[in-house]
């Protein structure tokens, strides 16, 4: 499957999920009708009714000390103009009893998606909608733990997090200038709130907008090769923070942060598969991570990468 082929299927007008891996180089598309035939089960609800359950993961994540050897490649990067905002990840080995198809119905998120017996993701984090001829991007940077004293603001204040988020949606709003005209930025930073297993996390995110046409459905495929990889997940500037993230990261992400969505004939919805789920022959792997900048704090990051492990 190539982007022309999106395109193809956009020309039609029918109705089909897609997705794409990490570097954009493996992208799975299915018409809607033959989603169940091929085990692959999606959930897109901004409404969704949250569901009580226990706590069903016990982690264990990468060593600190390793990832700190990381963490100081990516700063010394930094410091020789590399990048500047890197979003550095690693995966986590899990256990529980549940199957994939389990943690799928299991999980609230307002983007699920389940892939066979391979991979399951459950992503608070939407990546773009096209409706009429507008189209949206919304990158999140910046999570706090919802149970701090005067959380919200003391995420709003913090000049690291501000600096890391105003890269981000200067990346966006540049990238989305590739694709779509009079490109604005319709919201910035604004406060959610994400259900995390246990506990409850703040996420920060903005909202930037342009008019992309009314003959996008035809462009489908062009438009996500012109956005991918996605900015939040990747860094800036977003080439030669791509190399960096190959030579530090030590595995493959594979299909975690890439993104899947749907196009239903007339619109377009998708999501940034963050909080994801592989199965492996060692068995369940949870990939998460954070965005490193100068900044950046070492174990503070390491704090977060473990808090976005959770079933939520």
């Amino acid at each position: 499957m190539t982007f022309d082929d999106l395109n193809s299927l956009g020309v039609k007008r029918e109705p089909f999920l897609f997705i794409v891996d990490f570097k954009a180089q493996n992208i799975i598309a299915f018409p809607l009708c033959e989603l169940e035939a091929n085990d692959i089960e999606f959930c897109i609800d901004e409404n969704y009714k949250t569901k009580e359950h226990a706590d069903f993961l016990e982690k264990k994540g990468a060593d600190f000390s390793e990832y700190k050897k990381k963490f100081d490649f990516v700063i010394e990067k930094i410091k020789a103009g590399e990048t500047y905002l890197l979003n550095l990840t690693q995966p986590s080995f899990i256990k529980t009893p549940l199957s994939l198809k389990e943690i799928f119905w299991c999980a609230n998120a307002q983007y699920k998606l389940r892939y066979k017996d391979e991979f399951v993701c459950f992503s608070p984090e939407k990546f773009i909608r096209i409706e009429d001829s507008k189209i949206s991007t919304f990158p999140m940077k910046g999570t706090i733990d919802a149970s701090i004293t005067n959380a919200k603001e003391s995420i709003l204040a913090n000049q690291k997090e501000m600096a890391e988020h105003v890269m981000v949606v200067d990346l966006l709003r540049n990238d989305l200038s590739i694709v779509a005209k009079k490109v604005r930025v319709e919201k910035f930073r604004y406060v959610h709130e994400i259900e995390a297993g246990v506990k409850k996390l703040l996420h920060v995110s903005s909202r930037i907008s342009g008019d992309v046409g009314e003959d996008w459905p035809e462009r489908i495929g062009d438009i996500l090769k012109a956005l991918l990889p996605a900015g939040s997940i990747s860094g800036a500037p977003k080439k030669s923070t791509l190399e960096i993230i190959d030579a530090v990261e030590g595995y493959e992400r594979g299909f975690f942060s890439g993104v899947f969505g749907v196009y239903d004939g007339k619109t377009l919805d998708s999501a940034v598969m963050i909080r994801f789920v592989q199965k492996s022959q060692e068995g369940y792997i949870y990939k998460s991570g954070g965005g490193i900048t100068l900044d950046s704090d070492a174990q503070s990051e390491y704090n977060e990468l473990l808090d976005k492990v959770y079933l939520p």
